[in-house]
């Protein structure tokens, strides 16, 4: 039996994502999110960021390169996997990356003249009426 090993994570992507293909052919994609948490402490709120390594494979890698960019916000479902290996200078290393199952990228806006557009081209006088924060494109 499997232990349950799940993370759902969402924040911005910190630069476009990188697309490799393996010698076999199949499509890997990595990039890097960032979360923030807003909490309250004695002077008023604070804020903490924290980065992740992400990759994605076949389909959904392929998908997230051509619809990731620096900035934009993405949900990822997936599970942690720990890499361990001994440096040059045989000190034993780790690190944790995010390998996900499944992607959605927030919608994109486009500015025009200190109004909103959404993709097509209807105008709103402020971006929260064109899409409530839960709206995600899905990458399957």
């Amino acid at each position: 039996m499997n232990n349950l090993n799940s993370i759902l994570l969402e924040g911005n992507l910190v630069r476009d994502p990188l697309f490799r293909s393996t010698a076999k052919g199949t499509s890997l994609c990595t990039f890097s999110l960032a979360t923030n948490r807003f909490f309250k402490q004695d002077s008023g709120v604070e804020k903490e960021v924290s980065f992740f390594d992400v990759e994605t494979w076949a389909k959904v890698a392929e998908n997230c390169y051509n619809l990731g960019h620096k900035g934009r916000g993405v949900r990822v479902v997936g599970r942690l996997k720990q890499e361990r290996w001994i440096s040059a200078d045989g000190k034993p290393r780790s690190k944790v990356t995010i390998v996900a199952e499944h992607v959605e990228f927030r919608p994109e806006f486009k500015r025009n003249d200190s109004q909103y557009a959404d993709k097509t081209g209807a105008l709103a006088e402020d971006a929260a009426e064109l899409a409530p924060a839960e709206e995600y494109e899905e990458v399957i």
